[in-house]
């Protein structure tokens, strides 16, 4: 599972990546922006001093300022020891905070910088129950900071600071609420990239415990495949090199009983022949150990060859012809191929009796088939065949190399008229 795999990583990757840069931004701006919005409050209420702020209250605003940031230095050693949000220490931050900047608000209206500080943390420092009342109290200080200044003078100061108490406790209210939403859609999203990982180590497990079980699969199929080949082999060696043994024994046994000269050498001719036979047969046999035919030469080139071998071999006049395009095969499909073909025309040889043999090789677009026609006397696909023997390789192992190919090999014959082998595999191009 690779190409799909990456793109999940990379997905979880940048999604993750972009969250951590977004929360570390936010950690830096609740542990430092405090201190600049302070710095800033102080700068302008000095900018109006002598016109807003009096000498007393520059007194008294120093004291303030001064615990302003010893309550900042305090939360930032409680945020660097992990105190978590919402926790009893955040709440008295929030609160004794929300308390310093009503004080200088009193002083200097400027301060407002300061207090504004109360509209980004209370869903962060506060209970959920708590939060309303944080940022309606954060209103009443923004309101007496736009109307310059507590306490409210006269009937038209306080009808202004109630009206814009009014309005900063409805913009409270909606961007709370409009908080609140996007606070849902973080943790929705937070779910989502947990259940991504999640999916993602589960994927992550599932392509190793199937790269396990393929690689079983594999050490399975050859030590399968090893198996058929020695069955093969040790079937091989039984249906002709010691059948052929067997029959020189006799021959020669008959040869030494015979009492005249002629008989007796009719008899050593004949041990002679079968011994020539099974020579080739064991020739052949240690050929189909390995590769071979297939080392130095194409399937086609390969084909070809066998053929020339067998006709050689039988006396038989064999064809070998090739339809469609050639084509570079995948080397277990070669192999596949060459042993059928080699398998068929050895049937041919020891059962057929056939005076003509034709081999095709035929490429097509998906798949390609090896047939192999001969002329010879045939048998009954109803009646048990030397072909189907189930102690030698025959037509069973033929279907075998095919099927573990997703191949087939059909059989056609009739006494007397010959038999027909069709082996169709698929067309899987080399490397």
């Amino acid at each position: 599972m690779r190409a799909g795999e990456g793109e999940t990583d990379g997905m979880l990757g940048g999604m993750t990546d972009s969250r951590i840069t977004v929360e570390e931004g936010w950690e830096r701006f609740y542990r430092w922006g405090p201190y600049g919005a302070l710095g800033l409050s102080v700068l302008l209420s000095l900018l109006t001093f002598g016109i807003i702020t009096t000498p007393r209250g520059l007194y008294v605003g120093g004291v303030l300022v001064t615990a302003a940031v010893a309550l900042q230095v305090w939360r930032g050693r409680a945020l660097r020891l992990g105190d978590p949000p919402g926790s009893a220490g955040g709440q008295v931050y929030y609160w004794m905070r929300a308390a310093l900047a009503f004080a200088l608000n009193w002083i200097n209206p400027f301060f407002g910088v300061y207090a504004v500080l109360g509209y980004f943390d209370p869903g962060r420092l506060l209970p959920g129950r708590a939060v309303r009342a944080g940022l309606l109290a954060t209103a009443v200080i923004m309101a007496g900071s736009n109307m310059g200044g507590f306490p409210p003078q006269g009937a038209v100061s306080w009808g202004a600071f109630g009206a814009l108490f009014v309005l900063h406790g409805s913009l409270t209210l909606v961007f709370g609420h409009l908080g609140g939403r996007e606070e849902e859609r973080a943790r929705a999203r937070a779910a989502t990239i947990e259940e991504l990982e999640r999916a993602n180590t589960h994927l992550e497990q599932a392509l190793r415990d199937n790269a396990a079980l393929q690689n079983m699969l594999v050490v399975q199929a050859r030590e399968a495949g090893v198996t058929q080949e020695r069955q093969r082999l040790a079937a091989e060696i039984h249906d002709t090199i010691a059948q052929g043994l067997t029959g020189i024994i006799t021959q020669l046994q008959a040869a030494t009983a015979a009492t005249d000269e002629a008989t007796s050498r009719a008899h050593v001719t004949r041990a002679a022949t079968l011994a020539r036979t099974s020579l080739g047969e064991a020739r052949r046999s240690v050929q189909n150990l390995g590769p071979g035919a297939l080392e130095h030469h194409s399937l086609a080139e390969a084909l070809k060859k066998a053929v020339d071998a067998w006709t050689e071999e039988f006396g038989v006049q064999a064809m070998f012809t090739i339809t469609g395009t050639v084509e570079p095969l995948h080397e277990e499909v070669e192999a596949t191929l060459l042993r059928i073909a080699q398998e068929a025309l050895a049937n041919a040889g020891r059962h057929a009796e056939a005076g003509r043999v034709g081999v095709t090789l035929s490429y097509m677009d998906d798949e390609v088939t090896l047939d192999v026609r001969d002329d010879g006397r045939g048998f009954d696909l109803r009646v048990p065949h030397p072909r189907e023997s189930p102690g030698g390789f025959g037509l069973g192992g033929m279907r075998a190399r095919a099927a573990r190919l997703a191949g087939t090999v059909d059989v056609e014959s009739e006494p007397g008229q010959g038999t027909a082998v069709s082996a169709r595999v698929p067309l899987v191009r080399h490397g």
